[in-house]
């Protein structure tokens, strides 16, 4: 301290311990320093107000109990900084290859089972001591890493918070994936806090290193840490640690922590844990006995796991049941290869069709003027439709890293086939004396083309408005119905597929021919007739002969011989029996364009190729039955070299007299080819020139959606085969019926929502166009494969041989799987409640409405095809008729965000073995609310989950789960996108816990 100069030396030196500081009045500019050790008071003065100001503020700071939580709180700071120095979060952990290089001779590996977790934790705290007197604690635990090889600190995943108890059992546990680089000489370090205000805890919902955010650490108190060797718990008695927590100076005792290994699915023959706990008045003992889970072989199964999810990340729950036992859930959620791989297989054979129709519309022939100037016109458009695809599907090629599309990327037009966020969030129970179980819900964006936007609403809507003009612009182009265009693709797509087979089964015949084989030549004979008669049938429609006049016309100068109108091919279609001999068929030349166009040309064109089947077939006959009469001459002859010459010569006789008849039917069958080819063009191109550019940019957009669709479909198709592979009835029920699919939306009917509702209900019902087939797999590579064209498409999904082995004949032999997509939405949000209100809600209730419809029509199909006790679901066949009742009533209902309608759905599809889809518009935020509400659900419904405890296992889901890992691999942030206003209008158990949601860009 100074004198009154300014400029004086120091004259005297305080020392602050416990004082306080007081102006001595609002006017004067002194300060008091009162001594809490009954030292005097003392008086110092400055040379101005705000210098008395600021000399009061730094006198205060100066204080030394204010200097002692400066230094506590640094130190805190400090080692959670070094945790954080190697930027891994919640289970994002080294890749398999990293991980392996820091493997070293000296670390000794933890014994597993193939595609298990590699360790499993639970934790319990007792005694703890509480840093005032009087306060109730709200603790967690936080777990950190040390790996052995770099002694670096990671921050690995949190309990959930306990509250109002010194002696917390967490409910939230650790698990270690297979992938985790973890050995006995890893050290885990569990560090246990006080949270003050969980709205301000920070543990949870701060921003990741690479968001420069402010720290704050306002909300919670360090209690104590405590530290041990993995070695050490795994090769303890009971597998089962007591350790000390100490302050962070190591010298003050706060209590102890219990750590315990917890092996789901294996018997403990009876042992119990001595950790006992007293929450909610409910005492429970924890135990682990249930029996392994049924399954496919690990080993077997991996290689086909592997290829289609990736990333997984894992949560450890233990929950009481109602009888006072402890049932254990791991919740597992995983991004899919198939995420992109999908969507590169669909654009490729997008590309592949598109190219094939560019080429047979140059190949359509001389066109007069104004029919030239629009193929033109349409190729040109198409050529740059064709361009786009190419870039696409370029850049998809270009990609690397991450398997799925962040909610963030939604907009990314590189990205606009790829679905948003897709995942699989699977919930395994291990209950006492119930059987292990697993529940599969996919979870993805709902599909819709963001980067296309929605101000002109979305595909249902464009769609009928776009048919509802095309048929007013008939005075430029020729009009045909979508079912017309539909059949005219049907019909080229049956000329692409039959042509070549026929060619090789007549092939086929001659060589059976030339060998003199009688039983080869009558399996050739039967193959070739039974592709032939699809083929003749293909062209029975009056579609091809009303589209060949057509083209006529279009032909520079045609001349119509009869201008009435085309009679039903059908009429003319002759007798498919007739034994016209080949010599008899006339060829016909291509289209004529300047000579008179005879209608029934086309009749005669077409039955000729029955004809000449029908030639083949008597010659056949002839053949083999002078083959048969001549046995006996041959088995009496007993020249060798004479029997060989009389073969010989019968060989030369067969193969001579079958190959003219063999060409005449390929000639047949080319001429007509070229004319329906080239009629069917017209037809393709009437509808392309009926509608540009709207018509290509129509198509685009359904392409984007129905890409979207498909990789989930084929996701949540792959991932229900594994897991029921060793279920007989539910293959059968494969076979027989087919899949139900049921996606649960969680879209608004308000604003751009209603957009990506129109595009997600024409994109889902686009998937009945979809069917599967399962092949064994003769390689390494298990990614499905993909073939078909945009009005048919089929998945042949690859298993490894040993699983291959477990399917019914009929589906070895390649039997197509149908599946059977609907759709039910209920919005919940803020938006909604003003959709409702001010709004219009019609367009939900239509599309709830007709896949109400659809879903009936599933179970009426199941129940006249599949026997009653088929499955054991299906033992209760009243139930699934009292819940479809049920969903009906609620339908009807209209009652105002009804999520009933949501329940029984999901209730319903389960129980018919069926694949859940979950979806909102970004797959983030009210996704989550609505699957960890599932899984509680079912917990309660299924397991037993104890009443008391079902709001504490929900909020211990989306607070500490696989969801809010979600939210944080989306948006670099652990808070749902939610606030407190929207929250408001959320059905109650659709809001999160608090703590966990506020502003974040999504």
């Amino acid at each position: 301290m100074k004198n009154k100069t300014k400029s004086s030396e120091v004259c005297d030196i305080i020392l602050e311990w416990h004082c306080v500081v007081e102006f001595r009045n609002k006017t004067d500019v002194s300060v008091i320093l009162k001594f809490q050790s009954r030292d005097p008071d003392l008086y110092c003065e400055a040379a101005s107000k705000p210098d008395c100001e600021l000399w009061a503020v730094a006198l205060g700071e100066a204080n030394s109990e204010s200097l002692q939580n400066k230094i506590q709180q640094l130190q805190r700071l400090i080692m959670e900084i070094k945790e954080e120095r190697t930027s891994d979060e919640a289970q994002h952990f080294l890749p398999v290859t990293q991980a392996d290089n820091l493997r070293e001779p000296q670390f000794t590996g933890i014994q597993r089972i193939a595609n298990e977790s590699k360790l499993e934790l639970v934790l319990a705290c007792k005694d703890l001591v509480a840093t005032a007197r009087d306060r109730k604690l709200n603790t967690f635990v936080q777990i950190s890493v040390v790996h052995p090889a770099e002694q670096t600190l990671t921050r690995y995943s949190s309990t959930e918070i306990v509250e109002g108890t010194r002696d917390p059992l967490f409910l939230t546990g650790v698990t270690f994936p297979p992938e985790y680089p973890i050995y006995e000489e890893t050290k885990i370090k569990l560090t246990v806090y006080d949270v003050k205000d969980k709205s301000q805890d920070t543990v949870r919902t701060r921003v990741l290193s690479e968001h420069k955010e402010p720290r704050t650490d306002v909300g919670r108190n360090f209690l104590g840490l405590a530290t041990f060797k993995v070695g050490d718990l795994v090769k303890s008695k009971e597998q089962q640690l007591t350790l000390t927590l100490r302050t962070s100076d190591g010298g003050k005792t706060v209590g102890t922590i219990d750590v315990s290994i917890v092996k789901m699915g294996e018997i403990e023959e009876g042992k119990a844990d001595h950790i006992t706990t007293d929450v909610q008045a409910q005492k429970c003992a924890l135990v682990c006995e249930c029996t392994a889970p049924e399954g496919v072989n690990g080993k077997d199964s991996l290689p086909l796991l592997n290829a289609v999810l990736k990333n997984p990340i894992y949560k450890l729950y233990r929950f009481p049941t109602s009888d006072n036992k402890w049932m254990h859930i791991r919740e597992q959620m995983s991004e899919s290869t198939l995420s992109f791989h999908v969507p590169k297989e669909l654009i490729n054979l997008h590309i592949k069709e598109d190219m094939k129709r560019n080429q047979d519309l140059k190949e359509l022939g001389e066109l007069a003027p104004h029919w030239d100037n629009m193929r033109k016109n349409v190729v040109a458009h198409c050529e740059q439709m064709l361009n786009m695809y190419q870039d696409t599907l370029a850049d998809l090629g270009k990609h690397t890293g991450s398997s799925f599309k962040s909610s963030c990327s939604k907009g990314e037009k590189t990205l606009e086939f790829v679905p948003v966020n897709l995942h699989l969030q699977r919930m395994h129970v291990h209950s006492p004396r119930l059987k292990d179980a697993l529940y599969d819900v996919i979870t993805v964006g709902a599909p819709a083309a963001h980067c296309q936007g929605f101000k002109n609403g979305g595909l249902r809507k464009l769609l009928s408005k776009f048919e509802a003009e095309r048929r007013n612009t008939g005075y430029q182009c020729i009009y045909y119905s979508p079912e017309n265009t539909a059949k005219a693709k049907e019909v080229l797509s049956n000329i692409n597929h039959l042509q070549p087979l026929i060619s090789s089964h007549a092939d086929q015949l001659l060589n059976s021919a030339s060998q003199h084989s009688p039983d080869s030549l009558k399996n050739s004979l039967k193959m070739l007739s039974e592709k032939t008669e699809l083929f003749v049938h293909a062209f029975k429609d009056q579609l091809v002969r009303s589209a060949l006049l057509a083209l006529y016309t279009a032909r520079p100068g045609c001349v119509l011989k009869k201008p009435t109108v085309p009679r039903n091919s059908v009429e003319r279609s002759g007798d498919p029996q007739g034994q016209d001999h080949p010599s008899q068929i006339k060829r016909q030349n291509s289209i004529p364009h300047h000579s008179e166009y005879d209608e029934e040309e086309w009749d005669r064109v077409w039955t000729n190729v029955g004809k000449s089947l029908n030639c083949i077939i008597a010659m056949v006959d002839r053949l083999l039955e002078k083959d048969s009469s001549s046995s006996g001459i041959k088995e009496s002859k007993n020249d060798p070299s004479s029997a060989d010459h009389m073969v010989s010569q019968r060989s030369g006789d067969w193969y001579e007299q079958l190959y003219p008849l063999v060409i005449t039917l390929k000639d047949c069958m080319g001429e007509v080819v070229t004319r329906a080819k080239q009629s069917m063009t017209f037809v393709l191109l009437q509808e392309l020139a009926c509608g540009l550019p709207q018509h290509l940019m129509l198509t685009l957009r359904r392409d984007i959606v129905f890409s979207q669709a498909l990789a989930g479909l084929v996701c949540g198709f792959i991932i229900k085969l594994h897991t029921s592979l060793y279920d007989q009835g539910f293959l059968q029920q494969l076979h027989t019926v087919g899949l139900i699919v049921q996606y649960e939306g969680l879209l608004s009917t308000y604003s751009e929502e209603i957009g990506m509702l129109e595009d997600m209900a024409v994109g889902i019902s686009d998937l009945q166009k979809v069917t599967f087939k399962i092949i064994e797999a003769k390689s390494n590579d298990f990614l499905p494969v993909i073939t078909g064209r945009r009005e048919h498409y089929v998945i042949e999904v690859k298993l490894p041989a040993k699983m291959f082995e477990l399917l019914p004949q009929e589906i070895k032999e390649g039997k197509q799987l149908h599946v059977y997509p609907v759709l039910f939405n209920v919005g919940i949000n803020e938006q909604q409640t003003l959709a409702e209100r001010f709004g219009d809600t019609t367009l939900q209730e239509s599309v709830n409405q007709e896949n109400l419809e659809l879903l009936k029509e599933y179970y009426k199909l199941f129940t006249e095809k599949m026997p009653p006790d088929c499955l054991p679901h299906f033992q209760e066949q009243n139930d699934l008729k009292r819940l479809l009742e049920n969903l009906h009533q609620n339908i009807q209902a209209k009652k105002r965000k009804n999520v009933e309608i949501m329940w029984v759905a999901a209730t319903i599809c389960r129980k018919l073995n069926g694949i859940r889809f979950t979806c909102c518009k970004s797959a983030k935020d009210r996704t989550s609310m609505s699957v960890t509400l599932e899984q509680c659900s079912i917990l309660r419904d299924e397991h037993q989950l104890h009443k008391d405890f079902f709001i504490r296992a929900l909020d211990c889901m989306r607070r500490e789960g696989c969801r809010i890992e979600n939210v944080l691999k989306n948006i670099k942030c652990r808070k749902y996108a939610f606030n407190m206003i929207q929250l408001m209008a959320f059905p109650k158990y659709y809001r999160p816990p608090e703590g966990t949601y506020g502003k974040a860009d999504t």
